[in-house]
């Protein structure tokens, strides 16, 4: 395939100020993501008195040495448990991700117990939901690790409580689509939360450790009067020899991620499925490092996209379609790791010709089966009297149903902006791709700021000229807020935090994340578990 020659030239100014402010940003998610960590191992010596390991030490029993871990939504709840983000610890209460248990993918979620007992923190729920979501349309095995002392009462919010209701609901769905469901059970899964043990094919209780029970002993006197001890109520002994709630009773943490891995590798998860050999591939002929310069911190100078495929393509070999039609619009063929993939991406923004290339790409990919990968760098679509006369909204409408009916896995990866119907169009969250990152210099708004307060200061100006008085201090003062609440919404650090990505990626990991996850879809697409129409239930 035609190989694409580098226009970067990494010793001038604009090169090294993009790369300064993009480390200046991955930095910052570094400390965010610290931070986090920092506040969960600060529990090591309470830990370490139950003789417990804690949540991250837990999860490197479970995996496989050396094998990839592909954390998720690590910024999640940034900024919404305080307005302080010095302070804010971000997560949701959640460490979740896709990595390897015995030889197997699986989905893996950890209650980050070291924190606040593992109790939700903000955009927790809608972390796990996310990652049941990515479980079931992956086929992967879900493993969860479960420490929490639920939802905080002092905080409780009903709309919360019947939203929960879809994690339980989930769980029941991986079983019953053929998902095994795995759970050790370290410590408290009280209330509403014992179904989160309850509702497993594959339950693990800790001795002298787990609790499981729909009311603690102050909810049960404070109910019926009656006075029990936590191990009498719901500890592992009883409920592996009484109620029949554990199939397994391990003697500590350890042993119960060993027997979680003998499950995993008992299941034969990956029977009939021969392994999938390496293909032969050459890696980028150019350095993942300069993605770090290619991006400008300002979002209105524009940056050619290929010198981003270039940097993640095998061999930077890359085969443009349509290459004189629509130009702005960037569509074509490149293989990662030796896997085809389709790309879509812009270099400005999608005019009448680009909309429909990309329509016409896109069904070619789904009937050629090769998964698309969107590069988001858009501020949308094109806008004035000669665009309408020439059908934008028809061609970019018939550019959505594309993305919307596409029958192969959508990958998306916000590099720069990604403004109004663009978003929709580049299979923005919104269009459910299976899955979704953002680099540190993301944005993402219905329109800039500045547009946004130019747009509302015509409208209001021609109100105060109605009435006989225009207040020029007044639509100052209105701008102001308009590009002030506009600009504090649009960055990864907000869109993250609300789960509207599923993590902020290094530029420089770009290429690894993408070989993981193609993979991870590879895998769905070769495999059949037996769906059944129940989930597996207790005896």
């Amino acid at each position: 395939m035609p190989q694409i020659n580098s226009t970067i030239s990494t010793s001038s100014m604009a090169y090294t100020a993009n790369r300064d402010h993009m480390l200046g940003l991955i930095e910052r998610v570094r400390v965010y993501e610290s931070r986090t960590q920092a506040k969960s191992a600060a529990s090591r010596e309470r830990f370490e008195k139950r003789q417990q390991l804690l949540p991250r030490e837990r999860l490197s029993l479970l995996l496989d040495p050396g094998a990839p871990f592909l954390e998720l939504s690590t910024l999640a709840g940034l900024g919404l448990d305080t307005a302080n983000l010095d302070a804010s610890v971000p997560g949701g209460g959640v460490i979740a991700g896709i990595g390897f248990v015995s030889g197997v993918r699986c989905m893996v979620c950890a209650s980050d117990a070291g924190i606040d007992a593992g109790a939700l923190q903000p955009m927790g729920l809608d972390k796990q939901l996310r990652i049941q979501e990515i479980a079931l349309e992956n086929k992967l095995p879900y493993v969860q690790l479960v420490e929490s002392a639920g939802a905080n009462l002092m905080q409780y919010r009903v709309e919360a409580f019947v939203h929960a209701g879809n994690v339980f609901r989930n769980l029941a769905r991986l079983s019953a689509a053929g998902l095994p469901v795995v759970t050790v059970t370290h410590g408290s899964s009280t209330a509403g939360g014992a179904y989160q043990t309850g509702l497993s094919d594959y339950i693990i209780l800790v001795r002298g450790r787990s609790r499981a029970f729909l009311a603690g002993p102050p909810l049960l006197k404070a109910a019926t009067g009656e006075i029990a001890t936590e191990e009498e109520l719901g500890g592992a002994v009883m409920h592996a020899s009484i109620s029949g709630l554990g199939d397994y009773l391990a003697e500590d943490d350890r042993d119960g991620l060993r027997i979680a891995r003998n499950i995993i590798d008992q299941i034969d998860w990956n029977r009939g499925q021969p392994p999938e050999l390496p293909r032969s591939f050459k890696p980028p002929r150019y350095d993942a490092e300069e993605l770090l310069g290619i991006m400008p911190a300002d979002h209105k100078r524009p940056a050619d996209m290929r010198q981003v495929i270039a940097r993640i393509a095998d061999d930077s070999d890359f085969l443009e379609f349509g290459p004189d039609y629509g130009s702005a619009t960037i569509c074509g063929h490149f293989k990662i790791e030796g896997y085809p993939v389709g790309v879509i991406t812009n270099n400005g923004p999608i005019d009448p010709a680009g909309a429909s290339k990309a329509t016409h790409f896109i069904q070619a990919c789904c009937q050629s089966r090769t998964p698309i990968l969107y590069l988001n760098n858009t501020t949308g679509f094109m806008v004035g009297r000669a665009y309408e006369e020439a059908g934008i909204i028809k061609h970019g409408s018939k550019m959505i149903q594309a993305v919307t009916s596409a029958t192969v896995p959508q990958i998306t990866i916000y590099c720069g902006a990604s403004y109004g119907a663009g978003n929709y169009a580049m299979c923005g969250r919104g269009f459910h791709p299976r899955f979704c990152f953002s680099w540190p210099n993301a944005k993402t708004a219905v329109m800039g700021g500045e547009q946004a307060a130019q747009t509302m200061r015509i409208v209001a100006e021609a109100g105060m000229r109605r009435k006989g008085q225009v207040d020029e201090a007044r639509l100052d003062a209105m701008s102001a807020r308009i590009v002030d609440l506009f600009d504090s919404q649009m960055s990864v650090f907000t869109t993250s935090a609300h789960l509207l990505d599923d993590g902020v990626i290094d530029p420089r990991d770009t290429r690894a994340v993408l070989a993981n996850v193609l993979a991870t879809c590879r895998e769905a697409e070769a495999r059949t578990p037996q769906p059944m129409q129940f989930s597996v239930a207790r005896p």
